[in-house]
């Protein structure tokens, strides 16, 4: 795993004095992966370390506090994927109102310049930065060239005329559309918590679920999916096929939202350890049954579908 750095105080002489890589990179989408493409392009030129230059928490969800869950990656899959294209250390920044209100001119001159001695810039067309987004990439470019580093800004990455981004992803997944989703992201895309205690229901009628803490995922489409997935970050292991269900169960009269996981030919224990779920397909809507046996018969239908579109 690459290094992760809080603040931009922290980050080791090492990893200053090269490319930087900036942005939100929420989802690691074809978008952000060509903007990374580049700034690795550029890293190999100069020889020079590439650091990723990301926040924690998302900005959106500092200004929006009551937004709602929206994140397309928390903090480890967003450093995995940066990783997978390039990047060798992380500075995810922590975004707090201290950080929210500094200036433009600061951000550039004592973070990039003093504190990581940035030699390369790389952003995309519509990044901000600064007090109220009083900084933009013309102004990077300018200072830039006075403080003695070059920025490369990256055009609209586009797919049959629309943009590639986060807004579009989301979306997406909220009309249960995970295969769309998969095709912006240029992976599938996950949701990646700890299994914790459940009310074990599933097991009383035959199928036995991971309860799979959603954290500040987004809730894509309340349904079933077929799914993938990994245990614990056991690569050697494999990816294993599944079921799961999204939702409130309202056959059982529940409020609370749940992400139950059903993984074919399993007897393990999952309690506590780390599943990255990949959804694959939608397979319905979430339902109320009228009865235990016809939600039997119905979770059997969707784990027969499910091993369908898994095989496929």
């Amino acid at each position: 795993m690459v290094p992760v750095f809080d603040d931009w105080h922290s980050v080791p002489a090492e990893w200053a004095g090269g490319v930087v890589a900036l942005g939100n990179f929420d989802g690691v989408h074809r978008g952000h992966q060509a903007l990374l493409a580049q700034a690795r392009e550029k890293a190999g030129e100069l020889g020079a370390p590439l650091l990723a230059f990301t926040f924690e928490p998302h900005p959106r969800g500092f200004f929006v506090p009551d937004t709602g869950p929206f994140r397309l990656t928390l903090a480890p899959a967003k450093t995995r994927l940066l990783a997978e294209h390039g990047v060798k250390a992380v500075l995810a920044q922590h975004f707090d109102a201290a950080f929210a209100a500094l200036p433009a001119a600061s951000f550039i001159g004592d973070v990039l310049v003093k504190g990581l001695r940035v030699r390369h810039v790389v952003c995309g067309y519509d990044f901000t930065f600064g007090a109220r987004r009083s900084g933009n990439v013309e102004m990077l470019r300018a200072e830039g060239t006075g403080l003695g580093f070059d920025v490369s800004v990256l055009d609209p990455v586009t797919h049959e005329g629309e943009i590639y981004s986060s807004t579009r992803i989301r979306e997406a997944l909220r009309h249960g559309w995970a295969r769309d989703a998969a095709g912006l992201l240029g992976h599938q895309w996950e949701i990646e918590g700890k299994v914790e205690l459940g009310d074990q229901r599933g097991r009383t009628i035959g199928f036995p679920t991971a309860n799979v803490a959603l954290g500040e995922h987004l809730r894509p489409r309340f349904g079933v999916y077929a799914v993938r997935a990994l245990v614990d970050g056991q690569e050697s292991q494999g990816w294993r096929n599944g079921v799961a269900n999204l939702g409130r169960r309202p056959t059982f009269g529940k409020l609370q939202e749940n992400f139950e996981v059903h993984l074919f030919d399993f007897a393990g224990d999952l309690y506590g350890k780390i599943l990255r779920v990949a959804l694959v397909d939608f397979i319905r809507p979430e339902m109320k049954f009228a009865g235990l046996d016809q939600l039997k018969a119905q979770i059997a239908a969707d784990g027969e579908r499910a091993r369908a579109i898994l095989a496929a």
